[in-house]
């Protein structure tokens, strides 16, 4: 975790175990998250609106979604994709290569070649650099606003001042990008139409600037923001995860080390 200091806490682990720490919070976090991750993906692909007064919308709420998903796939669904999501996850470590990931990747490149990888690689691209200059723009401001508005005594608690400023910033920075994002959801699954047509109105798109052009026209501007409710939900509880296991795995790491040195 960036940031961490293991010395003035008093725990004594080591830069190792930090790190096994941080991978292994993430995983679990990971983990914990998917669900948000499936719903919010589901509403990014929906082109009928998420409202109850749409009858041909699938999806109309977190709840709502949690439910039909139960019913319709079973509990396993809210994990569908968590395998690629895992590798992404871990920085380092063996990988195995599961079955369904391998058939996943030989179907798409037999189907569409190489390229098909690379789908959604413009508004991707376009998002990290504002993204990533927005967060840290947002954490500095919200630092400082923390310590205008807290008293002398809140000021000592650092972790909470990360964790508040953190989860303000990442918030901020992702609802303004998060157009970009719905754009490389919706142009990764350019060409698997056919898959998505039980779940409603489906679209190809020629390109980003296509993409954009027909979700305004289409589905207006709150479309631009479909899924963001999960989106920033996940993104809340991500934070929080991430926190509480990674100083519980430090914890465990602590304990082993002083029973290790009393023997």
């Amino acid at each position: 975790m960036v940031g961490y200091d293991p010395k003035p806490d008093g725990r004594n682990n080591t830069k190792f175990q930090v790190a096994v720490a941080g991978s292994v919070s993430g995983l679990v976090t990971r983990a914990l998250i998917s669900p948000f991750d499936v719903i919010k993906i589901r509403f990014q692909l929906q082109h009928e609106r998420l409202s109850r007064s749409d009858p041909n919308a699938k999806y109309h709420g977190i709840l709502q979604a949690s439910r039909q998903i139960l019913q319709e796939e079973g509990l396993t669904a809210f994990w569908k994709g968590h395998i690629p999501a895992q590798i992404l996850s871990i920085g380092y470590g063996a990988v195995q290569v599961y079955d369904t990931l391998r058939h996943a990747v030989g179907t798409m490149y037999r189907s569409e070649g190489p390229q098909v990888f690379y789908k959604g690689l413009a508004p991707t691209l376009i998002a990290i650099f504002p993204y990533a200059g927005l967060q840290f723009s947002c954490y500095s401001s919200l630092k400082h606003l923390y310590k205008w508005a807290m008293p002398a005594e809140g000021k000592k608690n650092e972790n909470l001042q990360n964790l508040l400023c953190g989860s303000g910033a990442g918030v901020i920075s992702k609802t303004l990008t998060y157009p970009l994002d719905l754009f490389k959801k919706r142009l990764q699954v350019g060409g698997f139409e056919h898959a998505r047509a039980a779940f409603g109105q489906v679209h190809r798109y020629k390109g980003l600037r296509h993409c954009a052009k027909q979700v305004l026209q289409k589905e207006g501007a709150l479309g631009f923001f479909k899924g963001l409710s999960p989106s920033l939900l996940k993104a809340a509880l991500s934070t929080g995860f991430m926190f509480f296991w990674y100083e519980f795995f430090c914890n465990v790491f602590h304990c082993m080390n002083r029973t290790a040195s009393q023997r």
